[in-house]
């Protein structure tokens, strides 16, 4: 395998621009080719986000919306969805109801979905994981909590916490009479401000999202990763608690590793048991993230039937002196700097 700096001595000792886009594209390709020839010819599809690299892009450009549509459509293009497909996939996470239509695109096309996880695959991500029949994840690897972030006060906050303070305010103040635990009518005056904050509908609807992505996660383990296990809705719903349990692991951005995921019940495997998969992968993901370091690209989707899509992000600071795109990609979508744009629900990752 190709080390990251061999990777990146090579696309520097490249004359120009042209020769370094030239020189990606002609990697990339064959990276993907050789995971496929490794996975019995299925298709091989890339979904990538420079998130680590551009950190400060505007949420939309760098993670999970709607318009990957148009990027999944580009790269399924000339795919043979008989063989299956093993997808690659690098993402902070996004929006929820984007991702319910990534999976529910993919698997109309693809009867066995595998998905690899060369490093992180968050949140949404996370979500788009346990849709798979199988996940591969190296040490390296991680996965995290699946529960809904709200907008509230300018700032993202886990639906779980706003049920969980509401019920402990609801304690608080008139006890559990089940658990024959007495209230004190007097902190309700300490609760005040703060379910005067809530508002009349952001309740329900915390309640309502962390309800539909368990529903959802649940529903996709049942039928795809479990298909064959007498007790296949107990288990995906079970697994879909377990990610989706914020008292449990605290942060959204925690990390959830290879052994944590198998523990669960999941079908996870280790990308080191298979060498020159693994190498594969990596060098994939090396020319991936090359190509988010030094061009406007912010995601990317392609695959083995020569299908791309780019999203480009160029601010006014790079206008002069960053190189154009690295090829003339399927679709393209080019944005200017604005303001991030907040949803309803969200799974940033972090």
């Amino acid at each position: 395998m190709p080390t990251w700096n061999k990777l990146l001595n090579e696309f520097g000792s490249q004359p120009d621009d042209a020769a370094r886009s030239e020189w990606l594209n002609k990697q990339t390709q064959p990276a993907l080719a050789t995971i496929g020839r490794l996975r019995d010819e299925q298709n091989v599809i890339l979904y990538g986000s420079a998130f680590l690299q551009k950190p400060q892009a505007p949420p939309p450009l760098i993670s999970i919306t709607h318009e990957d549509l148009d990027g999944l459509m580009a790269a399924v293009h000339g795919t043979n969805p008989s063989k299956g497909l093993v997808l690659v996939l690098h993402t902070p996470g996004g929006v929820t109801n984007a991702a319910e239509t990534f999976v529910a695109y993919l698997r109309s096309k693809f009867n066995h979905i595998e998905v690899v996880v060369p490093t992180l695959a968050m949140s949404a991500g996370t979500m788009i994981s346990l849709a798979a029949d199988s996940i591969v994840m190296g040490r390296q690897s991680q996965l995290g909590p699946i529960d809904p972030q709200l907008p509230v006060g300018g700032r993202a906050i886990s639906a779980r916490a706003v049920v969980d303070q509401f019920e402990r305010a609801r304690q608080e103040i008139v006890g559990n009479p089940s658990k024959q635990v007495a209230g004190d009518l007097l902190m309700a005056h300490v609760w005040a401000p703060v379910l005067a904050s809530i508002g009349p509908a952001l309740l329900q609807e915390a309640q309502n999202a962390l309800d539909y992505s368990e529903r959802m996660v649940a529903g996709w383990l049942a039928d795809y990763m479990f298909h064959d296990d007498p007790e296949a809705g107990t288990k995906g719903q079970t697994v879909a608690r377990y990610f989706n349990d914020a008292a449990e692991h605290k942060s959204h951005g925690r990390r959830i590793d290879l052994q944590e995921v198998q523990m669960q019940g999941v079908r996870a495997s280790a990308l080191e048991d298979e060498q020159p998969f693994q190498d594969a992968v990596l060098t994939l993901y090396h020319l991936m993230s090359i190509t988010f370091q030094h061009s406007p690209v912010t995601k990317l989707i392609e695959s083995t039937s020569g299908g791309r899509w780019l999203k480009n992000w160029v601010t006014p600071d790079l206008m002069g002196g960053q190189p154009p795109p690295l090829s003339p990609p399927a679709r393209q979508g080019t944005n200017p700097p604005r303001a991030p744009t907040r949803q309803q629900r969200r799974h940033p990752g972090r």
